[in-house]
């Protein structure tokens, strides 16, 4: 069983975290949702934590039982950090050191792989910015994972749809398995 953190952002795609966290509990995956204030807007934290079968972290000081700060107590225990899906705006975050929420904290906390499924408006996508940090990542070692094209929520049609669900699940097994094998060397 392996640790997964699955961080959840504030898009229309936030709902598919339902199926990611249940998905990969099925698996025999431990998962742990992290959601920003901007996800919650799109889907409930009790959601989330049934079906992950874990509590959901949603703010830096949601731990109040332990002398041990949570979000590093989650970032030093994870195999996987996993966002799906990420913003335009978390991508800028990560990709600029933020940590000013949780699941920022977090990302510059773990020595876990990361693995990112953006889902954002296209123009947004393609923009130098945006292109930019994904680049800035990558050379980072964190992952992509999409986004693919299809219809989008604002109604245009183009890059910028979640990955499949699937295909998510199928790449952070991917990333875990590299992983270890990577550990074992």
């Amino acid at each position: 069983m392996k640790r997964i953190i699955l961080g959840v952002t504030g898009s229309i795609a936030a709902y598919k975290a339902a199926d990611l966290a249940s998905g990969l509990t099925k698996r025999g995956h431990s998962v742990t949702v992290v959601m920003t204030e901007d996800a919650q807007q799109f889907i409930t934290p009790m959601t989330l934590q049934v079906l992950s079968k874990n509590p959901v972290v949603a703010g830096l000081y949601d731990e109040k039982e332990s002398w041990r700060p949570g979000h590093i107590e989650l970032a030093d225990g994870a195999d996987l950090l996993l966002v799906a899906p990420a913003t335009a705006n978390l991508v800028a975050k990560f990709a600029n050191g933020l940590a000013d929420d949780v699941l920022g904290a977090i990302h510059l906390a773990t020595p876990a792989p990361v693995l990112l499924a953006p889902a954002m408006n296209g123009k947004m996508w393609k923009h130098p910015a945006t292109q930019e940090n994904v680049r800035r990542l990558s050379e980072r070692g964190v992952r992509m994972i999409g986004p693919e094209e299809g219809m989008l929520a604002c109604g245009y049609e183009g890059i910028g749809r979640l990955w499949p669900v699937e295909g998510i699940m199928d790449a952070a097994e991917e990333v875990l398995a590299e992983e270890a094998e990577r550990r074992m060397v």
